[in-house]
């Protein structure tokens, strides 16, 4: 970027920074003007981040809660549409049906089995194991909850950037039901519907929700002019809650999805491949090897809760997953059959988790016993004929998690509270790996036992740490608090499942990170804004980094190992105000510098200072509105708009400036009417207003191959819903 346009896009940012604070500046008195009033009180919202309930302005810790009309108004329909919603958040779907999560600079982008995630997605307080299957779409949703930085001692396992919370609508003894039909560009038809209510009255209610979710690809396919990267999803939840007595609540889950569009998701080329010129339209695209892609989890779960005192509560937690994941990729991006991916996961896990809460007057505190078990089986391989490049590999993996933890406020005085905990994880991991090359004739994918084997390890190691967590809030009045705090996140080790150098069979080491953040939570104007301020410090160590290198032939290879340190500090806030009774106001905004401290590349040179962390911008911001009307005695009208900005990320960890994204915004807007008895809603949306075309997810493969691949989002797209609730 040249100097003329840094300084340009800088004085953009200043601006904007400037008009977001001015607009912090003036909304109070211009609320003020317009008198005090109770009935304008925000809604509180309830949360459960420390494990236990409470009013998320009363939570010493930086969390962003969405509830289930805050994902409405978004026009959500998977968790990456609450991207811009939350501040230092980069959420969305990678190349190969998987989450891309990182918060605060943290996360892991690579989506083999043996790179675990950096932030923990939950679904309803269980951990999912592997990046496929975690992008969850939106469907019988109470809440989402985001937590930033790391939460080493309360959920552990794979949280040192942070954890995702998803919670679904629980059964109860009120009776609800809702439909809900959508229609949108690019075929787009969805259904969901769910019904919940008592079975026994006062002792057993259940619940069911079902979502059908299909449209069409973005971008269309030159190689038989199909469309590429449809989705065709069936999910379901059912849920069952016995209360035997007041003090014991039973609640028996199970939920699955099965996705089965008719094409993987093709990248556009970013540079020639070969003789092959870039796409001039990164929805025209050109894939031979697209045809399969197949994603189906299933779970079950058992949570017991029972207060054994009117001080100690006590909970089990019990869940059993499976994931089987197929699919072919095509990373040459052409109408040869050059390069490409196939892959063939199966995943199990099993975890258990003992909770005992104990609530006094001066004490809070909760402790707990940890354990999960889970077995992968990944066959994967390069289809690569016309380079004379076949192979085929199987990595078995069998991690083990052992924990034990606690945390505990001690209440000084009404406004002072000390907090510390302590969590000791033992991990474990058996690794087996063979990996064969084959002829370029041979049958894709070939049968293993026939090649030239080339690896053939059995390994395994493992690694213990404890991350400790300190800190105190200070309460200077009812509505405003301040809090300070140290954590230390970690994620263990493993080993490369790519290579097929022996050396591969050392394992790589665990990541550990130091944050220390200081809060300012408050609720002002008699409770008609919430304005939320966070600045935190991270000492990021021992990076585990996935990118694509030459090998000592010039030719292609995958390098996964610790890239050594890392800086990442920032700012954050969040503000929502009841400007009038008919309009609300949103904002968020954060600022994020992330660098590298050592980066040990290639032949372990120091190239920290030619690369910047993946998916770390430096500034994003986001305004949002909420209006609604009365129209007589028919009913409401809701408008919703919001504008989103994201200054300038790399979605590589080559940092390659080809396929960096330049600062870009995108804007939303969604209007809907609502009956008065509020059983019938009708919408209308329309995302990415202005088609907006920017990469989220690459590829850099010019060291070895000599070309780059860039994935999309989404472009402008509209829909028009229907939903009635009863």
């Amino acid at each position: 970027m040249g100097t003329g346009n840094m300084a340009k896009t800088s004085a953009w940012n200043a601006a904007y920074m400037a008009g977001l604070l001015t607009g912090i500046a003036v909304l109070p008195v211009w609320a003020q003007e317009t008198g005090q009033d109770e009935t304008l009180a925000l809604e509180e919202i309830v949360v459960t981040a420390r494990r236990s309930a409470e009013r998320l302005q009363d939570a010493p810790v930086a969390v962003t809660a969405l509830s289930a009309d805050a994902l409405d108004r978004l026009g959500a329909s998977d968790l990456g549409d609450l991207q811009a919603a939350v501040p230092n958040l980069t959420l969305h779907e990678g190349d190969a049906s998987n989450a891309v999560v990182y918060i605060r600079g943290v996360g892991q982008i690579d989506s083999l089995a043996f790179a675990d995630p950096g932030v923990g997605i939950y679904l309803d307080d269980v951990y999912l194991g592997r990046a496929q299957g975690a992008f969850l779409d939106v469907f019988d949703t109470e809440r989402v909850e985001v937590l930033r930085g790391p939460q080493g001692t309360l959920y552990g396992r794979n949280t040192i950037g942070g954890a995702v919370k998803f919670v679904s609508k629980q059964p109860d003894d009120r009776t609800a039901a809702s439909v809900e039909a959508t229609i949108g560009d690019y075929d787009r038809r969805d259904v969901k519907a769910s019904v919940r209510g008592p079975l026994i009255p006062e002792m057993l209610a259940g619940s069911a929700a079902i979502a059908y979710l299909s449209r069409d690809g973005y971008a269309k396919n030159s190689v038989g002019g199909k469309d590429d990267g449809d989705q065709e999803t069936f999910a379901w939840r059912l849920g069952l809650k016995a209360t035997p007595n007041d003090r014991l609540t039973i609640s028996l889950s199970a939920d699955g999805s099965d996705d089965r569009p008719d094409t993987s998701r093709t990248p556009a080329r970013a540079t020639a491949v070969f003789t092959t010129p870039p796409n001039a339209d990164p929805f025209k695209v050109d894939a031979d090897f697209n045809g399969l892609n197949k994603l189906s989890v299933r779970g079950v779960a058992a949570h017991i809760d029972w207060d054994a005192s009117d001080a100690v509560s006590l909970k089990s937690i019990t869940a059993y997953r499976t994931m089987d994941y197929e699919t072919h990729l095509d990373l040459d991006a052409t109408a040869a059959a050059i390069f490409g991916v196939f892959v063939d996961e199966a995943q199990n896990q099993f975890s258990q988790e003992f909770q005992a809460s104990v609530r006094t007057d001066r004490f809070d505190g909760v402790f707990g016993l940890y354990y999960f078990r889970e077995h992968d089986e990944t066959e994967s391989g390069l289809a690569g004929p016309v380079i004379s490049l076949v192979t085929n590999s199987l990595n078995d993996q069998t991690n083990r998690s052992y924990a034990a933890y606690g945390q505990g406020s001690y209440h000084v005085s009404n406004a002072l509270s000390l907090t510390a905990g302590l969590r000791y994880t033992y991990e474990k991991k058996d690794f087996d790996r063979i990996q064969e090359f084959f002829a370029a004739t041979s049958p894709i994918p070939p049968a293993l036992g026939t090649g030239l084997r080339i690896t053939d390890v059995k390994t395994g190691d493992n690694w213990s740490s404890l991350s400790p967590k300190l800190g105190l809030d200070y309460k200077i009045n009812d509505d405003v608090m301040a809090y300070a705090s140290a954590a230390r996140g970690f994620k263990s080790g493993g080993f490369d499942g790519r290579s097929n150098n022996p050396a591969q069979a050392v394992a790589y080491d665990p990541e550990t990170m130091w944050s220390y953040e200081l809060g300012l939570k408050s609720s002002l104007l008699d409770r008609r804004m919430t304005l939320n301020l966070a600045g935190f410090y991270n000492d990021y160590k021992d990076l585990q980094l996935s990118s694509f290198v030459a090998d000592s032939t010039g030719g292609f290879a995958a390098l996964f190992t610790n890239a050594g340190a890392a800086t990442t500090k920032g700012l954050e806030l969040e503000l929502t105000a009841r400007a009038t009774q008919d309009l609300t106001l949103s904002a968020t905004a954060a600022w994020l510098d992330a660098q590298y401290d050592e980066y040990k590349g290639p032949g372990g040179a120091d190239i920290a200072h030619l690369r910047t962390p993946v998916n770390s911008p430096e500034w994003n911001f986001r305004l949002g509105a909420n209006w609604q009307r009365e129209v007589g005695d028919a009913g409401r009208v809701i408008v919703d708009g919001d504008l989103s900005y994201r200054s300038k990320t790399y979605p590589t960890v080559s940092s390659s400036e080809v396929l960096a994204q330049s600062g870009y915004a995108l804007l939303n807007a969604q209007v809907a009417f609502q009956t008065a008895d509020e059983h019938w809603t009708a919408t209308f949306g329309v995302r990415n207003i202005a088609d907006k075309k920017y990469v989220s997810h690459g590829f850099d493969l010019s060291d070895s191959l000599g070309y780059q691949l860039a994935y999309y989002g989404a472009p402008r797209t509209w829909s028009l819903g229907l939903k009635y609730r009863y």
